[in-house]
This record gives C-alpha cells, sequence and structure tokens, in this order.
C-alpha cells in the first residue's frame, strides 16, 4: 500500500486499527479481527479508488465492520468457521445476492444496503483467477 493510499484510508476509516477489539468476544478474536481487516483492507482501498461519494463509502464502510463482527460471532455457532481462513469464511457468508442475514438486529431496509455491500464485496472477490480469495 503506498503512503497516499494509507492517508486516504486513516483519513476515511480512522478506527479501523480498532475494528478487532471492538469484535472481541474472546482474546482469541483479536487475531482473527486482525485478519478479516487484513482481507477487508484491499476492497476498502478499491472503493476509495472508485473516487464514490464519502456518504457511500461510509456506509460500505461500516457494513464491512458489521460482517466481521457477525463472522466473529457465528465462529462460535459454528465450528467449520472457526477452522477456516478469513476469505474462505467470508466466501461462505455472502453471495451473489447479498450477505447473511442479521436479522432481528437491523431493519429490512439497512439490510438491503448490508446486501448491496456484500453483492460488492463478492463481485470484486469473483475475478476469472478468484486471486484474491
Amino acid at each position: 500500500m503506498s503512503e497516499a493510499q494509507a492517508a486516504a484510508l486513516a483519513e476515511h476509516c480512522p478506527d479501523l486499527a480498532q475494528w478487532p477489539q471492538r469484535w472481541e468476544i474472546d482474546e482469541d478474536d483479536i487475531a482473527m479481527g486482525e485478519r478479516i481487516v487484513a482481507f477487508f483492507t484491499p476492497f476498502l482501498l478499491h472503493l476509495l479508488d472508485k473516487g464514490i461519494a464519502r456518504k457511500t463509502f461510509r456506509r460500505h464502510r461500516d457494513h464491512l465492520w458489521l460482517l466481521g463482527g457477525e463472522l466473529i460471532g457465528r465462529r462460535y455457532e459454528d465450528d467449520t468457521l472457526k477452522k477456516m481462513p478469513v476469505g474462505k469464511a467470508i466466501d461462505t457468508l455472502i453471495e451473489d445476492e447479498g450477505g447473511p442475514l442479521i436479522w432481528p438486529r437491523i431493519t429490512e431496509a439497512e439490510q438491503k444496503s448490508f446486501d448491496a455491500t456484500c453483492r460488492q464485496l463478492y463481485k470484486y472477490l469473483s475475478p476469472a483467477d478468484n486471486s484474491t480469495r
């Protein structure tokens, strides 16, 4: 990541380094959270490179934070997720139609917006060679 990219990411995601602590249920979650942040970072940079509106970027950023927290939580319900690398685990949660159901914690409209971010992430992760997964 270039200096300019790091500065832009720090400006638009000032709390990115704290996401693992905010997701933490158990101390083992910090390492997984750091891997999730590292996995999301290229997509966040991609969104910045697209030049989308700040508000749109913030919405996607917040949805990624929600998706990361959902993965941390679901690992406690699904032992297979616990054993998967981050990319594979994210791949099991998202698809071309959206992300995991977060109900009842978010409204139907919020779920649709969350799904839009998950669809974009899915599309980003689905190049012909799948090298980002």
